[in-house]
């Protein structure tokens, strides 16, 4: 089976699964009689094969027949897709089953489920994809040489998009379709515009900002930005939309000010655009990279009781594994996750998931991770701010306090937040959520200070959060 260059390996059959165990979900079965005995030992389960909808263009397999044949699944165009490109989704699994989902709640929650009034009208063009069947005799030795074919016909069906042949007046076709071109740059505190390359940028039905990742009936169209900051949207179906976009290295969501209209053969410059991001004042220490995920902090191996299936070159191998959520608790078996800032290592001292803690018999209780860091001067008078990401969220609740955790109401909250699961599902990121959180200058003081972060909710191993980026800025400015 293959997922992309680096995720290809031998699969389980169908009947190991049911000759194995079943862990603490029914998707994850530890495989302790496999047909094939290089397997014992693993956990199969088929979301390790998740990817974001960005990067999910073809997967499929390969058969052990003679000669080998290739079944894949080729995705041309994500415009029909819901959640925008970090939208995360099943690809293919154990069966042998290849999936093109094309509405689903995976790695979000209800926030992408369906939901219509009464008498409400709707109409959405799916599709269509392309199921590809190729066949080479030299694949017996070099199984590759079909997944290279596959991807090559992957950039033929992305070239063709839209097609030509569909009949139905409801899908549009690429004469009466239009086109946007701009550019966008960052201005975050300093004096000189900076190209906001290599971000994704797209057009989605009007909403507040970031609301496109919860979108889910209408029609989105991405494209990543060069290194310029420059962007071309090619294929847009008439309609009004907001121009949403992200960008590598700086937290939040650009939108753009005004509506687009995008009308048959239309051809749309937008000249050169400026994202402001949420900033109040000068940064004082951060920890993590403004991602969206938290692929860069502490991931763990899992338990020991669990083989692992190392892909080569891969990071997504890191995370993508069993019981992760585990081993917090035999990490921090009392005392809780302390971080010093200026000595401590967000890539080693960070654990990827703030999670609850196992004391037994499956009872859990809510974590208090802590922030350290001296400040040497404070003004009490001034408002600083905490620039709080977070990359995923599970049936959880942030709570922070600055310096007395004693304190009944915490100085903010983020009430119950999140359903995408990622934790238990191998993700690094879920949904994101950015809270900008005021501190009067009187909660700090000179020295030693201590932020605390408490996951308030714990009745399963699954709740929690993962963070993308913590800031703190100094007085606004």
């Amino acid at each position: 089976m293959a997922i992309s260059d680096e995720r290809q390996r031998i699969m389980p059959m169908p009947v190991d699964r049911e000759t194995g165990k079943v862990l603490d979900y029914k998707e994850a079965v530890l495989l302790t009689n496999p047909t094939n005995p290089d397997l014992k030992g693993e956990v199969d389960d088929k979301y390790f094969y998740a990817t974001d909808n960005k990067d999910d263009k073809v997967h499929g397999w390969v058969s052990s027949t003679n000669p080998p044949v290739g079944f894949w699944m080729i995705i041309p165009n994500d415009e029909f897709r819901t959640g925008g490109p970090y939208k995360q989704d099943l690809t293919s699994h154990v069966g042998p089953t290849v999936l093109s989902i094309l509405v689903s709640r995976h790695f979000a929650g209800d926030d992408l489920v369906i939901k219509f009034q009464q008498g409400e009208q709707w109409k959405k063009v799916i599709g269509p994809v392309f199921l590809y069947l190729n066949s080479n005799s030299s694949a017996m030795d070099n199984p590759t040489i079909l997944w290279d074919d596959a991807k090559r016909r992957m950039n033929q069906e992305v070239a063709n998009w839209p097609y030509d042949f569909p009949v139905s007046e409801d899908y549009i076709k690429s004469n009466q379709r239009g086109i946007i071109r701009g550019q966008l740059l960052v201005n975050d505190s300093t004096t000189t515009l900076v190209p906001a390359s290599n971000g994704y940028i797209g057009l989605a039905p009007r909403g507040d900002v970031g609301s496109w990742q919860r979108e889910n009936k209408g029609y989105q169209f991405w494209t990543k930005t060069d290194a310029r900051g420059n962007f071309t949207i090619e294929n847009v179906i008439s309609g009004t939309y907001n121009l949403y976009a992200t960008v590598p290295g700086i937290i939040g969501d650009y939108k753009y000010t005004f509506d687009v209209q995008v009308t048959p053969g239309s051809s749309i410059e937008l000249g050169s655009l400026v994202y402001n991001p949420p900033r109040n004042g000068a940064t004082l220490w951060e920890i993590g990279v403004p991602d969206r995920t938290a692929v860069e902090f502490f991931v763990p191996t899992p338990p020991s009781e669990y083989n692992v299936h190392v892909y080569q070159n891969n990071f997504e191998s890191i995370f993508r594994q069993y019981g992760l959520w585990e081993q917090y608790s035999v990490l921090y078996p009392e005392n809780d996750l302390v971080y010093n800032v200026g000595t401590s290592n967000y890539s080693k001292d960070w654990f990827f998931a703030h999670v609850t803690r196992n004391i037994g018999n499956k009872t859990y209780i809510p974590t208090t991770w802590k922030i350290i860091f001296n400040l040497e001067i404070v003004d009490n008078a001034s408002n600083y701010t905490l620039q709080m990401a977070l990359a995923a969220a599970q049936r959880a609740e942030l709570q922070v306090h600055f310096n007395d955790e004693k304190v009944v109401e915490p100085h903010f909250t983020t009430g119950k937040i999140g359903g995408d699961n990622a934790i238990a599902r191998h993700g690094i990121h879920g949904l994101y959520f950015l809270y900008s959180i005021e501190v009067k200058g009187n909660l700090l003081v000179k020295g030693t200070n201590t932020i605390f972060l408490t996951q308030a909710i714990a009745t399963n191993p699954f709740q929690g959060v993962m963070y993308d980026y913590l800031r703190l800025e100094g007085p606004h400015q």
